[in-house]
């Protein structure tokens, strides 16, 4: 007779989601504590989490329309409409008027946004690689599986299609 683990497969059973808890646990715990100790660089724009959200996205997709990032950062519009001013106050981004027929609206970032985003991702990577004592043996592994743990939980966000994330036409 096979074991309870080999027949519901190598990532189930009561070990691992205790493990699997302590992991979500963990990086509660970890985003908690860069947001909490803040920069050491006079220069660096706090964000709160949400602003920190769509800056992220906006790295990626640097000229976006406001449903686009709603979509890809979980936030509801309305909210994401105070975020963006947020946003836009602190220099960060620019909602400019689509000048093909002045409807519609893409969000861009300044260059003082990418500028501000790189500076406190070295305060972030600075913080992180001390906190572990500057030990890398595992950090390709954590990479690797933080990665496809963030692709999951997106893809299996409520509202969105069960085949994966939801994308425009």
């Amino acid at each position: 007779m096979e074991d309870q683990a080999h027949q519901t497969g190598p990532t189930a059973g009561p070990d691992h989601e205790q493990r699997w808890a302590e992991l979500a646990d963990l990086v509660l715990i970890i985003s908690r504590e860069i947001q909490f100790r803040g920069y050491t660089d006079e220069q660096a724009v706090p964000l709160s989490p949400s602003e920190g959200m769509v800056m992220r996205y906006l790295q990626h997709e640097p000229a976006a329309p406001p449903s686009r990032i709603a979509a890809a950062t979980g936030l509801q519009r309305t909210n994401l409409s105070t975020v963006l001013g947020g946003l836009e106050r602190k220099g960060l981004v620019e909602r400019r008027t689509n000048p093909g027929d002045g409807r519609g609206i893409t969000v861009h970032t300044t260059e003082h946004g990418r500028a501000n985003y790189a500076l406190v991702r070295q305060e972030w990577a600075a913080a992180v690689s001390a906190a572990a004592g500057h030990d890398a043996t595992h950090l390709d592994a954590a990479l690797t599986l933080l990665t496809a743990v963030e692709a999951g939980l997106t893809s299996l966000r409520p509202g969105t299609r069960a085949e994966g994330p939801a994308t425009e036409a």
